[in-house]
C-alpha cells in the first residue's frame, strides 16, 4: 500500500509526513489501512493549534507541540534492550500477581513484561494489537469506532502511526483479575514521540481491572499520544486506572473513549502528577439502560506545568447514574483546566448525574480555569454540578497549630487530607497503597510557607 503524503501536511508538519511515508507497511492489511485511515484524516484536520472559537482548546495551547520536530522511534527496534526491570518496577505500580505488559517506546518489550501471573480463573486475552488484529479478536466494534480519527487531530496522528499497543479481549463472564500496562519513554538527544493505543473489550457480565501507567525520564523532552478505547457489553464491570507520572519535560496527551451496553459499570481515577503540559480528554458514552459511571480524578502541579483535563459524559438511554469527581492540587506557577460537560439526552429520562470540580491553590500564582457544564434534554432527571477554588483554610491551620503542630505539619496534613478523598476511591489495595505513598512524597514540594490570613 503506498504511503504518500498530502503536500499540505508535508510542508506545516514535515517531520511527520517524512517519518508517515518512512515507516514499513507492514503487518496485518486491516492494520495498513486503518493507518492510512489516520493519515488522511490529520491532513485534514492537523492539531488545534487555533483556540479562537475552539471551545476544547480554549484554555490549553498546543503550538509548542505542534511545532516540536519530533523523532519516531525505529519499529524494529529491539525493546527491552538496556532496560533494568527494577528500575521499571520502582517506577510504576507492579505486583506479581498481577498480568503486566511493558511498552519501550511504543513497542513491546517480552523481556520485562509478566503475562503469567494470573490464576485459571483469568481467561482474558491480552495481546499487542498487531497480533490482535491478525488472529481477529474481535475487535472490529471497538478499534477506532470509539475514538474515530476523523473526529480530532491528535487521535488521528496516533492511529496513523498505530504499530503496538494493548489488546484485552475478557470473555463473556469471565473475570480477569488485573491487567497492568506500563508505557515507558527513554531518554534521546532528540525528542521523541510514541503513539501508545489500548483496547478493552468486555464480553457481557466479564469483569476486569486494566491499570495504564505512562512514565519517562526527567530531564528529557519528548511526546506521548496516547488512545484508550473501552467496550463493555451488557453487564460488564470495568476498573480503570490511569497515572499520568510522566517526566517534567515531557508533553502528554491523553484521549479516552468509552461505551457502556445495558447494565454495565465503568469506573475510572485519573491521576495526574508530571508532564510539562498534559491533557487528558475523556470521553464516556452511556448507551444503555440502568448504566452506572464513575470517573474521579486527582491533578498535582508545580512550577510552570499545565494540565488540562476536558471530561465528557453522555446519557443516552434511561435510568442512567454518573458521577464525576476531580480535585487539584496547585502550586508555583502551575496552572489547571477542567471542563466537565454531562449531557443528557431527550431519551435519557430518570438519570441521576452529578460533578464536581475543587481545587487547592498553595500559591498566589498558581490558576485554575474550571467550567462544569450540564447540557439536559430531558425533563425527569436527577443533576446537579459545581466547582470550588481556595487556599488553606485559615481557622482549620490554626486550630491544629494550637495542638502543638507546626505550620509545615499542618498544612501537609491538610493537603494529604484534601487529596486523599480521591486516592481512596481507588480500590485496588496495591495501588491505592503505591498512589498515598507517591503523593505523599511530593508534598515537600508544596509551597507551604504560603501566608494563610487571619491568624499569625
Amino acid at each position: 500500500m503506498t504511503t504518500t503524503a498530502p503536500t499540505s501536511v508535508s510542508e506545516t508538519y514535515p517531520h511527520y509526513a517524512a517519518a508517515y511515508a518512512a515507516q514499513p507497511a507492514d503487518g496485518p492489511d486491516a492494520l495498513v489501512t486503518l493507518r492510512q485511515r489516520g493519515w488522511d484524516a490529520f491532513a485534514k484536520l492537523g492539531l488545534p493549534t487555533a483556540r479562537r472559537g475552539n471551545e476544547p482548546w480554549k484554555y490549553t495551547n498546543v503550538a509548542p507541540i505542534a511545532r516540536e520536530a519530533f523523532t519516531h522511534p525505529d519499529p524494529l527496534a529491539v525493546a527491552d534492550a538496556g532496560i533494568d526491570l527494577a528500575a521499571v518496577q520502582r517506577s510504576a505500580p507492579w505486583q506479581a500477581d498481577w498480568r503486566t505488559l511493558v511498552f519501550v517506546d511504543g513497542v513491546v518489550a517480552p523481556g520485562l513484561c509478566n503475562v503469567t501471573a494470573v490464576g485459571a480463573s483469568h481467561v482474558p486475552s491480552v495481546d499487542t494489537l498487531a497480533d490482535a488484529i491478525s488472529s481477529g479478536q474481535g475487535l472490529d466494534g471497538t478499534l477506532s469506532k470509539l475514538a474515530e480519527p476523523e473526529d480530532d487531530g491528535f487521535v488521528a496522528l496516533n492511529t496513523a502511526f498505530v504499530r503496538d499497543g494493548a489488546a484485552i479481549v475478557v470473555p463473556a463472564g469471565a473475570d480477569a483479575g488485573v491487567i497492568n500496562l506500563v508505557y515507558l519513554t527513554t531518554g534521546r538527544e532528540q525528542p521523541r514521540v510514541t503513539h501508545p493505543r489500548t483496547v478493552i473489550s468486555a464480553g457481557a457480565n466479564s469483569r476486569v481491572t486494566v491499570i495504564e501507567t505512562f512514565i519517562g525520564p526527567g530531564d528529557t523532552r519528548y511526546f506521548t499520544n496516547a488512545v484508550m478505547e473501552a467496550s463493555l457489553s451488557e453487564g460488564a464491570r470495568v476498573e480503570h486506572y490511569r497515572l499520568l507520572l510522566e517526566g517534567m519535560d515531557a508533553y502528554h496527551v491523553g484521549t479516552s473513549r468509552v461505551n457502556q451496553s445495558k447494565d454495565s459499570t465503568f469506573s475510572s481515577v485519573s491521576i495526574a502528577q508530571g508532564a510539562a503540559l498534559g491533557r487528558n480528554d475523556f470521553g464516556v458514552t452511556l448507551a444503555g439502560t440502568g448504566v452506572e459511571c464513575t470517573l474521579n480524578g486527582l491533578y498535582l502541579t508545580n512550577g510552570s506545568q499545565h494540565i488540562d483535563n476536558y471530561i465528557n459524559i453522555d446519557h443516552t438511554e434511561p435510568y442512567g447514574t454518573s458521577r464525576m469527581f476531580y480535585k487539584g492540587i496547585l502550586d508555583g506557577r502551575s496552572r489547571a483546566v477542567f471542563g466537565g460537560n454531562v449531557t443528557v439526552r431527550k431519551d435519557a429520562q430518570k438519570t441521576d448525574a452529578q460533578q464536581t470540580d475543587k481545587n487547592l491553590l498553595l500559591s498566589q500564582e498558581a490558576e485554575v480555569d474550571s467550567k462544569p457544564s450540564l447540557l439536559i434534554y430531558a425533563d425527569d432527571v436527577k443533576c446537579g454540578h459545581g466547582a470550588t477554588a481556595g487556599h488553606i483554610d485559615a481557622d482549620t491551620v490554626f486550630y491544629m497549630r494550637s495542638r502543638g503542630l507546626d505550620l509545615p505539619t499542618a498544612s501537609r496534613i491538610l493537603i494529604h487530607a484534601f487529596a486523599s478523598e480521591i486516592i481512596d476511591t481507588v480500590a485496588l489495595e496495591p495501588l491505592r497503597d503505591y498512589l498515598d505513598e507517591r503523593f505523599q512524597d511530593a508534598i515537600p514540594s508544596a509551597n507551604i510557607s504560603l501566608p494563610i490570613g487571619g491568624r499569625s
